[in-house]
């Protein structure tokens, strides 16, 4: 049996299938939304076609283009990291797994759109009365829900196991 199908990376279609609903979802944002013009979905959600040049909360998105290379960099650095991970886990749908997945999905969907485009498309528009969050996308919503259950994985769910593990030791 060789590497791929015995570890966690035969689970890696997870990530290639939300990659497809990103770039798809970001296509559908380029055509049929207009610039800065808000499209009610729901109360407190609008759909809202937005450019990031920068990362997370357009953070360094106007400094003069150095930025789109080095969070390429960066991000295509995570992938591996994660890409390596997954090897060395077991083939078994875990959180840790599920979790790698959509934080890998997300950092080649938005590393697609740089790449391609130079920036990242942007449109779900989360708002409450005034107050509005950072506009973001499919991708974004991988990283960030990935990153929380990768850290209810690693902080919560994996001490538990050990000291479970640990505590059948000693009572053998």
């Amino acid at each position: 049996m060789n590497k791929f199908s015995s570890s966690a990376l035969a689970t890696s279609w997870l990530a290639m299938v939300l990659i497809v609903l990103d770039q798809l979802s970001k296509y559908w944002a380029n055509t049929a939304l207009s610039l800065g013009e808000p499209v009610a979905i729901l109360p407190h959600l609008n759909f809202t076609l937005v450019y990031n040049y920068g990362a997370a909360f357009s953070f360094l998105s106007d400094v003069g283009g150095w930025q789109r290379w080095f969070f390429t960099a960066l991000a295509l650095s995570v992938s591996a990291a994660l890409i390596i991970w997954l090897a060395k886990l077991p083939k078994r749908w875990t959180l840790e797994v599920i979790a790698i997945n959509l934080v890998l999905s997300g950092a080649i969907g938005n590393v697609i759109d740089r790449v391609i485009e130079g920036k990242v498309t942007d449109f779900v528009d989360f708002y409450i009365g005034s107050w509005h969050y950072a506009t973001f996308n499919v991708a974004d919503m991988g990283i960030s829900v990935g990153a929380v259950l990768l850290i209810i994985s690693e902080f919560w769910l994996k001490p538990k196991r050990q000291n479970k593990a640990e505590t059948t030791e000693e009572s053998v």
